[in-house]
């Protein structure tokens, strides 16, 4: 298996022999689709792709072997949580799982900046989930470590949307010219947040439909106006389906709101089902940053469009070039 693993490094543009502190991700944070070019994003999907065909072709391999990933959630998750950890454990890394943190220090009022030095005492890269706001930024700001941003509450979501993006091209090739309709609750999804603003990037048609009270937020419209992006608002995805290449779709988010009454007024307004899907186009995909509810019957998930599982494997190739990048192994 290791000679095989050799070929594949000794031909591929990305993955060096050993540590590269000059590699240009080497020991960076990973905290906002905004510290990306489009030069980054080639950089890191040409580096995903090399992920995807090693694993492919020998599953797991050594190139963080000796590194150590300390996984910090302050709330729950399936996916993410689980993605970095398959990332890490598929290069040869270990893992540090702390998804439980009211069992923690934490519970006895510890800060975060002082549980993110704690950590790096321990790991060579610390993964953070949080459900406040600008947390990672903070976290990133006493942590000599990297620091990775896997959700601050409705703030972004950067891997995610780095996965999103990465997903559209891989299924639809060159972003340019795409129009892209964002469905649902897009005032407290911080995925939408950040694909939207990843998406400036490229030249793209936004369309954002949702019910009054779960518009896209102001600040997220007018960066993405600051880049002379087209968007428009709607309460009703018909308008707009027949012309939609991706249909990103996000549940209604009942741990967001203030109120279960306020909740109940927007729960199960949208439903994608197979009618819904006969009237779209032949070859637009269908993608939705998990977990569903209501908002997609299973019934679509038969249909070659639906791209949301597909979604999740690209989001474990992401994570494992972003985490050899950091760590300045690719």
């Amino acid at each position: 298996m290791i000679h095989n693993l050799s070929s594949v490094r000794t031909q591929s543009p990305y993955l060096p022999f050993g540590d590269r502190q000059d590699a240009p991700f080497y020991g960076r944070d990973i905290l906002s689709v905004k510290q990306f070019n489009r030069g980054d994003l080639e950089m890191i999907f040409g580096v995903a792709r090399e992920m995807k065909e090693m694993v492919r072709r020998v599953g797991s391999f050594d190139l963080l072997k000796g590194k150590i990933l300390a996984n910090l959630f302050y709330e729950p998750s399936t996916r993410t949580s689980s993605s970095f950890t398959a990332a890490m454990e598929r290069l040869g890394g270990s893992v540090i799982r702390i998804n439980e943190v009211h069992y923690s220090s934490v519970s006895k009022g510890e800060s975060l900046p002082d549980t993110v030095r704690t950590l790096e005492a321990y790991s060579d890269v610390i993964v953070l989930r949080h459900p406040e706001a600008g947390s990672a930024e903070l976290a990133a700001r006493y942590a000599r470590k990297p620091v990775i941003n896997a959700g601050d509450g409705i703030g972004e979501h950067p891997t995610q949307a780095l996965l999103d993006l990465f997903t559209i091209c891989e299924e639809l090739g060159d972003p340019k010219g795409l129009t892209v309709t964002m469905l649902g609750d897009l005032k407290y999804g911080r995925t939408v947040h950040s694909l939207a603003r990843l998406l400036t990037l490229y030249d793209v048609r936004l369309n954002y439909v949702s019910p009054e009270i779960l518009r896209m937020p102001a600040e997220v419209m007018d960066e993405v106006a600051e880049k002379g992006i087209s968007q428009r608002e709607y309460t009703d995805l018909e308008p707009v389906l027949a012309e939609t290449d991706v249909l990103y779709v996000t549940r209604v988010q009942k741990e967001r709101f203030a109120s279960e009454a306020e909740y109940d007024q927007v729960k199960g307004l949208y439903v994608i089902d197979s009618q819904t899907m006969a009237r779209a186009k032949e070859d637009m995909i269908l993608m939705h940053p998990l977990p569903r509810i209501t908002e997609i019957a299973m019934e679509v998930d038969d249909d070659p469009r639906a791209a949301y599982f597909r979604q999740m494997e690209y989001g474990l190739y992401i994570r494992m070039a972003l985490l050899a990048m950091v760590l300045g192994k690719a």
